[in-house]
């Protein structure tokens, strides 16, 4: 039976890659966990349990190759291929999303992007139409996805989502405020800024109140 991995290791082993990526770059041959975790403020403990889960990638004493520990980590990200996006949401969030420049460096190809309005849907954003999004559905089933991102009105975020599942999606980004629901074969993350805007208001009258 497969190891279950907490969601928190999946979600830390991005920021590992990441700063492995940019060590690789500068020309950096070995790290060890210590200086690892010192960039990241993460316990070197905790850096080692995290990669345990997926094998023995350094020796103790010597430290974690850096070419060989990022090439590990794209295989188990998945970043050695090429995943298919779909946007639906144009508005200034979904646009500002979409035209993001860095997705295509890391693998992530915006194959389709969908809005409601008229007047948006026909225009373009880097030479790419933006389609109706009652397309979408016929679109997918023609040219499938892999990836979804949810940047409607939150009222319009659960239609959008079944469509997405309906044709196909198997991982969705939901930007709305909305608790959207799919079913238990779909990968689900919900980001919201305004949240995190407001837990860090929390600490930041912590601080305040200390201060005072």
């Amino acid at each position: 039976m497969p190891i279950e991995i907490p969601d928190v290791v999946i979600d830390r082993l991005p920021l590992y890659y990441r700063l492995l990526t940019r060590l690789e770059a500068e020309g950096r041959g070995v790290i060890s966990s210590h200086e690892l975790g010192g960039e990241l403020g993460v316990t070197p403990a905790q850096i080692r349990k995290d990669l345990s889960y997926f094998g023995r990638f350094g020796k103790q004493g010597r430290g974690y190759s850096v070419q060989r520990l990022a090439q590990e980590l794209r295989l188990i990200l998945g970043l050695n291929r090429r995943w298919r996006v779909v946007v639906v949401g144009i508005g200034r969030l979904g646009r500002a999303i979409s035209s993001y420049p860095g997705f295509e460096g890391q693998g992530f190809d915006i194959v389709g992007r969908y809005d409601a309005n008229p007047a948006v849907a026909g225009t373009s954003i880097d030479g790419q139409e933006i389609r109706d999004a009652r397309h979408l559905e016929a679109d997918l089933s023609a040219a499938p996805a892999d990836i979804g991102i949810v940047a409607v009105p939150a009222e319009y975020a659960q239609d959008v989502v079944d469509t997405l599942v309906r044709g196909g999606v198997r991982a969705i980004l939901n930007y709305t405020p909305a608790r959207v629901q799919v079913t238990a074969n779909v990968e689900l993350k919900h980001i919201n800024p305004v949240v995190f805007l407001q837990s860090m208001t929390y600490h930041l009258k912590l601080t305040a109140r200390s201060r005072a």
